[in-house]
């Protein structure tokens, strides 16, 4: 453990020596905020029935989704990873005496993490003291503020876990962009990235609530906001750790099937 755990901080420090990128990654996310409250208040302003979430909700949705994009987004990618499995260079990470599954997952999270802390801070200074209507709410109450940290947290583990299979499936397909393009456009539309979970129709819920991917933003997002009562968010909670321990045992087992079948040139 302590060897990941030193995987983990040497990338970590990594990351945060690209203070400009994450700036500029700041700005871009603040702007495509307002960009999707301003389409979302022209929807508000002409529907005729009572929206499953209210606008002040939705608002407070789209701004968590730009502060830790970095945390939920499927389509973030290590580049490195993908070039030792398509180079062969994965050799040399099976003479490491660690486990490549845990070392990946080590490295993944850690790049989700750096990213997040460095544009996350600039944002939040931000959406809180913007005028209404663009404002970010609070949380009703602190044990709800408690609830959404977990569950963020825990749908930041399940996120790495679905991206580890993006990276394992490369070693069938060979193409990174062919895997992340499968995986993360369906992924995130499931999760709600593009539209919230409740504003779509009854039928896709119920596809959506049988997919992981809801537990990694919609879920959390709507425990911030109360919109999912702490009950519900504590239940919620079990079935993001029974997700987590299903996709890691699927990936560890993926993982170990593929290299089992990997041929490296040279022998």
């Amino acid at each position: 453990m302590r060897a990941y755990v030193s995987v983990w901080k040497l990338r970590f420090i990594n990351g945060m020596q690209y203070r400009a990128a994450a700036i500029a990654g700041a700005l871009t996310q603040l702007f495509f905020g307002f960009v999707f409250i301003m389409i979302y208040m022209a929807f508000y302003s002409h529907s005729s029935g009572q929206p499953p979430m209210s606008l002040k909700e939705v608002i407070t949705y789209v701004w968590l989704q730009q502060i830790f994009l970095s945390f939920i987004m499927l389509w973030f990618r290590d580049n490195e990873i993908f070039d030792l499995i398509t180079s062969g260079n994965i050799a040399y990470e099976l003479c490491r005496p660690i486990g490549v599954y845990p070392l990946w997952f080590a490295k993944l999270l850690a790049q989700r993490v750096t990213s997040a802390v460095l544009r996350s801070i600039p944002i939040l200074i931000v959406v809180f003291f913007l005028p209404e209507p663009y404002r970010m709410a609070w949380p009703p109450d602190l044990p709800t503020l408690f609830l959404f940290v977990a569950s963020l947290l825990l749908g930041l583990l399940v996120i790495v876990a679905v991206s580890m299979l993006i990276y394992i499936s490369v070693f069938w397909t060979l193409s990174p962009t062919g895997s992340t393009l499968m995986i993360s456009v369906a992924g995130e539309f499931f999760a709600g990235m593009i539209v919230p979970v409740p504003l779509m129709p009854d039928w896709l819920q119920k596809f959506t609530y049988a997919l992981p991917f809801r537990w990694t933003v919609d879920f959390p997002f709507r425990v911030y906001s109360g919109h999912i009562p702490q009950t519900e968010a504590l239940w919620g909670m079990i079935i993001q750790i029974c997700w987590l321990c299903l996709l890691i045992g699927f990936g560890y087992a993926s993982l170990r099937r593929a290299l089992r079948q990997v041929v490296i040139q040279g022998g």
